[in-house]
């Protein structure tokens, strides 16, 4: 059974960082792709970054250049670091993790980000 948990999130002031964590079990090797999603109240969930084993990608100009995925293959842990945060960035911050061979992809119980003064 593969467990994918995500830590770091809270409220922060506007302008401010957070970096959260997303811990997967087992060999974070044997996964294809770990990224982050988020979704806000009202709103589709979107893709914010993904981290592969060929490199990262971040998703959307609204946090390209803000925000930064990276990954601590000894510790089986992928990060968000979300610098000069603002109040449209406030969402629930999902983990999913894809294994090699594609399926099933494993999220996790997301954490909650809220950017408010």
């Amino acid at each position: 059974q593969v467990h994918v948990v995500e830590s770091g999130g809270g409220l922060v002031q506007p302008g401010g960082s957070l970096r959260l964590s997303c811990a997967v079990s087992g060999n974070i090797g044997s996964f294809s792709a770990v990224g982050w999603y988020r979704q806000a109240p009202g709103k589709e969930r979107e893709r914010v970054a993904i981290s592969t084993h060929y490199g990262s990608i971040i998703h959307g100009d609204s946090v390209k250049d803000r925000f930064s995925i990276s990954r601590d293959n000894a510790k089986n842990t992928v990060y968000l670091q979300m610098n000069s945060l603002k109040p449209e960035d406030t969402a629930v911050y999902y983990c999913n993790a894809v294994p090699i061979t594609g399926r099933p992809e494993y999220w996790g119980q997301g954490t909650q980000v809220t950017v408010s003064s």
